[in-house]
């Protein structure tokens, strides 16, 4: 086995790209029992909904699994620009006969925090991975002092080199392609961002920890490529969305199956953080990237009562549809199959 399997406790080098609000323990317990490693996203989880997940985990496999929290400082709320979001949301409030003075404010996410390590030291989840840089050095340490491998994006060489500063143990590269969010840290310029297999050969020159490929690999040629580029493995996530584990909407997967999917864009209209998702009408009348919306994870508050009305009415015009540049390889297909398909492109 190679040095990152063998660190991870892994068969194949296929992780599953943690994707809050798409999936829960049943993806994870799926992949991992193929052989890879599974994800449980927790940015968006209840301490309550955190602990079942990890407990359905625990029960199903023995298998390592990987757990994903957001390391982002909470903004300060500015209530003008809050104010000016809701005024440029107005006409659609209107066509859905919403009152925005009614619509409460607040986070969605929350970063990863003391309460959250004190859960997961009862369960000792073996590899824990960061979004948006690292925790503080103290929260780290609790959680390497259960023996975690802790894994963390980075979308530059700069990220990269700052992560492998502070002893990670295998770095993700997160290129361009990538669906959802961007892991971006020490800047928030897009003109930074580089494709995977550009990003993944120079990190893999600038670092000596194991590199793990992420944004557009969709089947084994795609793995086949990233690790002949020097990735130690891929992470994959759109390929996941059609999976039968995948608790995807209806009006998600519709997009990702339709040609839809082919013109994604980096927007921060969701959230107020970049992330790539399919185009859709609000990203097209608001042009995808808005200095209007405010900061992560605040502009979600004034977005979901309307995505809530358009889906009900099966409509996707204020979804978050997420999804990388590269679609096809979403199959309706279990979750465990996939990942042996993709572990086609790497010799054993």
């Amino acid at each position: 086995m190679s040095g990152l399997r063998t660190l991870l406790g892994v068969e194949l080098p296929i992780l599953q790209a943690p994707m809050a609000g798409v999936q829960g323990a049943a993806m994870a317990i799926a992949v991992s029992e193929a052989g890879g490693l599974g994800a449980l996203p927790c940015a968006m989880l209840t301490p309550q909904a955190l602990q079942d997940a990890l407990t359905a985990i625990t029960a199903a496999t023995r298998r390592p699994y990987n757990v994903n929290f957001f390391c982002h400082r909470e903004p300060v709320p500015d209530a003008g620009r809050e104010a000016r979001w809701r005024e440029a949301l107005a006409p659609y409030y209107a066509d859905y006969g919403l009152d925005p003075a009614q619509i409460p404010s607040g986070p969605g996410r929350v970063p990863f925090s003391a309460q959250a390590a004190d859960l997961l030291a009862a369960f000792r989840p073996p590899v824990v991975s960061f979004h948006f840089g690292l925790p503080e050095p103290a929260l780290l340490e609790r959680v390497r002092g259960w023996g975690a491998k802790v894994l963390s994006s980075a979308t530059t060489v700069a990220e990269a080199r700052w992560l492998a500063e502070r002893g990670v143990d295998a770095i993700i590269a997160q290129g361009l392609e990538a669906g959802g969010h961007r892991g971006m840290f020490l800047t928030d310029d897009p003109s930074t961002q580089v494709g995977t297999f550009s990003l993944v050969r120079q990190i893999v020159r600038a670092v000596d920890v194991p590199v793990i490929a992420a944004g557009g690999i969709a089947d084994a040629v795609g793995v086949r490529a990233a690790m002949t580029l020097g990735a130690s493995a891929v992470q994959v996530g759109t390929a996941y969305l059609l999976c039968d584990e995948a608790t995807t909407t209806p009006l998600h997967r519709a997009a990702l199956a339709s040609p839809a999917a082919e013109h994604t864009a980096l927007t921060n209209l969701m959230t107020g953080r970049l992330a790539r998702g399919i185009v859709n009408r609000l990203m097209r009348e608001q042009g995808p990237i808005s200095p209007l919306a405010p900061a992560f994870p605040l502009a979600t508050a004034a977005i979901a009562p309307l995505r809530a009305k358009a889906e009900a009415a099966g409509i996707d015009d204020f979804s978050a549809l997420w999804s990388g540049q590269n679609a096809r390889g979403c199959q309706a297909i279990p979750a465990a199959e996939l990942t042996r398909e993709l572990a086609r492109g790497f010799d054993r």
